[in-house]
């Protein structure tokens, strides 16, 4: 397993800037690591992505010094342990609400004494081939692997400051989109309530000592989030593609 370059620049105070993507072809996550993103999240939540795409993946990332992430469908603890043995270094788990939620995404991902995943000879642990014995391996790994569920219900938000004590999470991310339709605004996250209760959920996770992340559609507003304490921002591969697209083709007569 490799060492987590996102997580050590986070605990180093830095912010760490990646893409999300629903797509299966490592070119793509090559394409990320070469331009210089700290991490990539693969999608399996709206991305039909399988166990054998993951695998490739993680290589494509590792290969170009990309911290390789993901999102899962749901809290379904041999699916994770699927994309966690292939070489995932952290996992971003929406459907997220209460303290159980919780509880079970940091069993399915941390072996013991935190939580029960299951060791075999695979991918992350160099198929038992490597130089760490087995001890080692388990230390690691569980120092190294990311737990960060994520916020897009109000129920999630009203459980926040219990949901901020559980041991193993490391952050949160929040989803402005979902979250603004739990409150009843279907047209997107822009409604001066959204943006109060998106404060009162950043102010929640930094005051219990976690961290946050977010989406950020360009670099003004990435910027407005690091100055509101965000450690992890991310934009889309598709977003990213009709940016530069529209300003390339504003040249066009």
């Amino acid at each position: 397993m490799k060492e987590n370059k996102l997580k050590k620049r986070i605990e180093d105070g830095k912010v760490g800037f990646g893409v999300i993507s629903p797509t299966t072809d490592p070119t793509i996550c090559e394409y990320v690591g070469l331009t210089g993103f700290d991490f990539y999240m693969i999608d399996g939540e709206h991305g039909a992505i399988s166990a054998s795409d993951i695998t490739n993946m993680v290589r494509a990332c590792e290969l170009r010094g990309t911290t390789p992430l993901a999102r899962i469908r749901s809290v379904d603890t041999k699916l994770i342990l699927q994309y966690i043995d292939a070489g995932v270094m952290g996992v971003m788990m929406p459907t997220i609400n209460t303290i159980q939620d919780v509880k079970i995404l940091v069993d399915a991902i941390k072996y013991p004494p935190i939580g029960s995943r299951g060791l075999g000879p695979v991918r992350a642990a160099d198929y038992m081939q490597g130089p760490m014995s087995q001890e080692e391996y388990v230390h690691f790994a569980n120092s190294q692997t990311l737990v960060m569920p994520q916020i897009e219900t109000m129920e999630c938000v009203e459980n926040l400051e219990e949901l901020c004590k559980i041991d193993g999470v490391d952050g949160f991310i929040i989803g402005p989109r979902d979250l603004a339709m739990s409150m009843g605004f279907y047209d997107g996250p822009a409604h001066p309530e959204v943006k109060e209760m998106l404060d009162h959920i950043f102010k929640t996770i930094l005051d219990a000592g976690k961290w946050y992340g977010t989406v950020a559609g360009n670099a003004d507003q990435a910027t407005a989030l690091v100055g509101k304490g965000a450690s992890f921002v991310m934009n889309s591969v598709q977003g990213l593609i009709k940016a530069s697209g529209n300003a390339f083709l504003g040249a066009r007569q």
